[in-house]
């Protein structure tokens, strides 16, 4: 709860009349509420402040202008957006959803994790193939939490100069301790990779080995998310660096049913999305293949003129999609 001198202040501008008193004291009150993350009450107290059903913008741009930059190029390190999609919006393994639902609740109970001398998770490694929905479950997470996301440039980053990556590496995690946020680690290995690998000049085992540091003392409010793709080149030594592994996987038969029901809600169709023939359709495509196509086959719908969504629009945006994943391993 706010303090009583805050709310003294509060009540005070309120019965004089004085709004510009009024709204500065009432940022003060939810800007102490958010350090006391206390999220969903200051999430509340935006909304009636500004009007707003979603983080407030002002908030939001002070931050923006807080991103610590690169001094080599004078790039900024971070990018920060937003949330806007929530838990309804992506399809999990029972694993994973337990495991975001046990990291949500210690979020949101943190004063009586505090009040029994324990902490929430605030370090998370997502791993798994591209498309799974890693980067998607790091905008969940901030928008449940009433949290900006910020999403680290890897390439702002990683520097040329001898020691100015791991002095970025320390900025970030310095602004990240300094201001509560989802911080997402995209290409997490480019960071992390195992050290023993004799194909890596010395820079790079220095920077894994700096940033190692810096995780074993972070004591900040962000949630740290490391995303990669190749978990198995990880130096052995990141592993335990994490309170949480989440792995994320291509959607078996049943999230498929429920990830066609979940992308293609409000959209009219001819077919039935628990149907197993129309799930079975888009076996083997991760989720991203999947929003990918039901994203062509309705704008085939659309562009037709037509009033629902037929198998045969899914088939003829499947087979583009298969076209564009075998060019993609010719590629490789």
């Amino acid at each position: 709860m706010a303090s009583g001198e805050l709310l003294r202040k509060l009540v005070k501008s309120g019965a004089d009349g004085n709004y510009e008193s009024f709204r500065q004291v009432s940022e003060e009150v939810i800007r102490e509420e958010r350090e006391k993350r206390h999220y969903l009450l200051a999430n509340d107290l935006e909304k009636i402040l500004y009007g707003r059903n979603s983080i407030a913008s002002k908030p939001l741009l002070s931050l923006v202008k807080q991103i610590p930059s690169d001094k080599e190029r004078g790039l900024p390190l971070l990018t920060i957006k937003e949330p806007v999609r929530c838990i309804e919006d992506i399809v999990l393994s029972d694993q994973n959803s337990s495991l975001i639902d046990e990291i949500l609740q210690e979020h949101h109970r943190l004063e009586l994790l505090n009040s029994h001398g324990l902490f929430p998770v605030d370090r998370l490694l997502f791993c798994g193939p591209p498309g799974c929905g890693k980067t998607l479950a790091a905008e969940v997470l901030a928008s449940e939490l009433g949290l900006p996301l910020a999403i680290v440039r890897i390439d702002s980053v990683v520097s040329s100069y001898l020691g100015e990556t791991a002095s970025n590496l320390r900025q970030v995690l310095d602004f990240a301790a300094s201001v509560p946020m989802v911080v997402l680690f995209d290409e997490f290995d480019a960071l992390a990779k195992e050290r023993a690998d004799s194909a890596d000049h010395g820079e790079l085992k220095r920077v894994v080995n700096a940033f190692l540091q810096l995780l074993d003392g972070y004591e900040g409010k962000s949630i740290l998310v490391a995303a990669t793709n190749h978990e198995n080149i990880l130096d052995a030594a990141v592993w335990r660096r994490f309170d949480e592994v989440l792995v994320f996987e291509p959607p078996n038969l049943e999230q498929l049913r429920r990830l066609l029901a979940c992308k293609l809600r409000g959209v009219r169709r001819d077919f039935e999305v628990d149907n197993n023939e129309v799930a079975n359709l888009f076996k083997g495509m991760s989720h991203s293949d999947v929003e990918r196509v039901l994203r062509r086959a309705t704008k085939e719908m659309v562009l037709a003129g037509v009033e629902f969504l037929n198998e045969r629009q899914l088939k003829s945006a499947i087979r583009r999609e298969d076209a564009r994943r075998a060019r993609m391993k010719r590629g490789e």
